[in-house]
């Protein structure tokens, strides 16, 4: 992927979702949530505080990531689906 986000924008790659329940309940499709957890792709250099200095990001490529449920913008890159969204849509990073 060759694209690079500007200010304190994020690209996430949505991760899919599990398509069985815990008791071995096959989900069909258009029943499924879409996720909220996702990897992040793609981070832009941080947004400016008044001073015109960069403050850094939280987040980096490669951090799991949960976000809120109507958060960003959906878009598609190379035929895949991503999630474009500021930084502050993030809720928490997953540590594994």
């Amino acid at each position: 992927m060759n694209i690079r986000p500007l200010n304190d924008r994020v690209i996430v790659k949505r991760m899919d979702e599990e398509t069985k329940t815990a008791g071995g309940i096959i989900i069909p499709d258009t029943a499924k949530e879409k996720p909220q957890q996702g990897k992040v792709t793609a981070v832009g250099p941080g947004r400016r505080d008044e001073n015109g200095n960069r403050i850094p990001m939280d987040v980096k490529e490669g951090d799991t990531v949960l976000f809120s449920k109507y958060a960003g913008t959906e878009i598609k890159i190379d035929g895949e689906e991503h999630m474009f969204m500021r930084e502050e849509d993030i809720l928490a990073v997953i540590n594994k």
